[in-house]
């Protein structure tokens, strides 16, 4: 495998709050080769928007504050670059599409002057040029008609099709990592399958490194290399997909796809995880998921589990799997 895009090296972010300091991500490890896709998965609060938003410096100000680590992106930290420095990284070198398509699209705009911006600040284009490579753009991620729909605006466009246009603006650069935070949420499945080859479309084109934030272990199937899968803030499994599926090490990374539907399968209850996530502000001692394990050990509950190797490139933190 060539040489990562990115390198995340046990990134810490906090936020401050009046009733403690939440650990939002708490030494996160990871990377991404060109043309690799990684998934991120875990429930609400996990931490994998905020390692996202922590990778582009764009945490909520003043509560949250990156407190450790290194993001490696080519060779150079992005926590060592000023606020200058990171607005010409990014979108042209690190880009994100977003859950929902019109928190990245201003609705007083058209899509045209929207998808314009970033080719004429990323090219220098102006004039007819900047119009064509536009209609372009917007014909690469699908879109029909593209010269009409640069009069467009958001609200006059479908889910999928806004979402298409999020996705233009994103490979404008094109950027070297795209990071895709549940970008088919929104969408229904016909238009989610078609946005998925898109994607996929996109990343063998331009040689992206993809990370892709999801809760659907099925998306995670067809379209990552490599999974990590985060609980209150850590990476507690990751590791080639085909593996994870198929012998998963962590007890929540096994509770995660039992609790999946399975075709030909009839049950009269879906399998649930008990319990809540914990607070992030007072997390109990130890294994942050040993409250809602069914194979809790009394040293879970009194020691924190490092990062354990069981494999190349398979890794895991949990006792069960320490040497004896």
């Amino acid at each position: 495998m060539s040489a990562a895009v990115i390198d995340v090296r046990n990134l810490k972010t906090h936020i401050v709050t009046r009733w403690g300091t939440i650990k939002a991500v708490d030494d996160v490890s990871f990377t991404v080769a060109p043309g690799e896709t990684l998934g991120l998965v875990g429930e609400s609060g996990s931490g994998k928007s905020m390692t996202c938003l922590s990778i582009l410096r764009l945490v909520p100000r003043p509560a949250a504050r990156i407190v450790g680590g290194a993001v490696i992106l080519d060779g150079e930290d992005l926590l060592e670059k000023s606020e200058r420095e990171m607005q010409r990284i990014r979108g042209r070198r690190v880009a994100m599409i977003l859950q929902d398509p019109m928190s990245s699209l201003n609705p007083v705009f058209s899509v045209g002057m929207q998808v314009r911006e970033p080719l004429a600040g990323y090219h220098g284009l102006s004039g007819r040029a900047l119009r064509s490579r536009a209609v372009d753009l917007l014909a690469s991620v699908g879109i029909s008609s593209p010269a009409s729909r640069l009069a467009a605006f958001p609200h006059q466009l479908s889910g999928g099709m806004r979402q298409r246009v999020v996705g233009a603006m994103a490979i404008a650069a094109p950027p070297r990592l795209l990071i895709a935070d549940e970008p088919t949420t929104s969408l229904d499945l016909t238009i989610q399958a078609q946005y998925l080859r898109l994607l996929e479309e996109l990343q063998e084109r331009y040689r992206l490194a993809m990370i892709f934030v999801t809760h659907n272990l099925g998306i995670v199937a067809k379209m990552c290399d490599r999974v990590a899968v985060m609980y209150a803030g850590r990476i507690v499994e990751a590791g080639p997909v085909e593996e994870i599926f198929r012998a998963p090490l962590h007890p929540y990374t096994r509770a995660l796809l039992e609790s999946v539907p399975r075709l030909g399968e009839s049950a009269e209850w879906l399998t649930a995880i008990e319990g809540q996530p914990p607070d992030l502000a007072a997390l109990p001692r130890g294994c942050a998921f040993a409250p809602r394990c069914p194979r809790v050990m009394d040293r879970c509950r009194a020691e924190e589990p490092p990062e354990l190797a069981i494999a190349p490139g398979h890794s895991t933190r949990c006792w069960l799997h320490a040497p004896a």
